[in-house]
């Protein structure tokens, strides 16, 4: 597989009351295309900025970040991002917070439709499209904002530890939801997430970040999917994985 998205000798670096503050420094990465990544680090690493960047939501303070060779200075309608926070608009329902980046678009309105109830369907909220966001549940409202990052068909899904607020049977639901909704798809994903049994479950790659976005460890992951939680935790090669990343984030807090 080739690269689809490349992150070079980035280094990135906020001001906050005039001092200089560094997130990111001389980081490389590569992603290749129709993979699923986890990317696993402790807070303050440095994840979310990276996928800010990856977005076109902030410029690099030096390097580059590419999308097929292209460099990113906005967000592109290839790329899909859903972030940690609930973003829907509570004056639109269901339905209609899936169709507004399609309204955004101009496409016409029987499409917008005919194309929101498919993705209402795939994500299991069939008869609540006219639900307001308030109306929801926490995993609904997940639901809807990730049928609504899928609406556009997207190449290319960026996570930012989205079922991170959930309970533990809701986020191991919609993490079976994610992963249905990607088999298949072609789509590449870069997933961000603290917890590492999730990032060990959903990955087929898990790069691990130390502190300024420092790589610890990228490493494939073999185990054949479907993974059920509940056999993954006794099975001898899932735990020696987990003895290895919780090892990297160490390293990664004390480097």
């Amino acid at each position: 597989m080739s690269a689809i998205l490349r992150l070079e000798s980035l280094s990135k670096q906020f001001v906050k009351d005039d001092l200089g503050i560094v997130a990111l420094r001389d980081f490389t990465l590569e992603i290749e295309e129709a993979g699923f990544v986890t990317v696993l680090g402790r807070s303050g690493c440095g994840k979310s900025t990276m996928l800010n960047l990856l977005a076109g939501l902030i410029p690099p303070s030096s390097g580059t970040v590419t999308y097929r060779g292209e460099p990113i200075v906005r967000p592109r309608p290839e790329i899909g991002y859903l972030t940690q926070s609930d973003t829907l608009m509570p004056w639109r329902d269901v339905r209609r917070n899936i169709e507004m980046p399609m309204e955004i678009k101009g496409v016409p309105a029987p499409r917008r439709r005919e194309r929101a109830a498919e993705l209402i369907e795939r994500v299991g909220l069939w008869g609540f499209e006219r639900h307001y966001p308030r109306e929801l549940s926490g995993g609904m409202r997940r639901r809807v904002s990730l049928a609504r990052m899928l609406v556009g068909d997207p190449e290319t899904l960026l996570l930012d530890e989205p079922f991170g607020a959930l309970d533990a049977q809701l986020r191991t639901d919609l993490q079976a939801e994610l992963l249905r909704l990607w088999e298949g798809s072609g789509q590449t994903v870069v997933f961000v997430t603290h917890d590492i049994e999730e990032a060990l479950l959903l990955g087929d790659r898990v790069v691990v970040l130390g502190r300024l976005g420092r790589v610890v460890l990228d490493r494939k992951i073999d185990i054949p999917r479907p993974r059920a939680a509940d056999e993954m935790r006794v099975d001898p090669g899932f735990v020696a994985l987990h003895r290895e990343m919780t090892a990297a984030l160490a390293e990664g807090a004390r480097s």
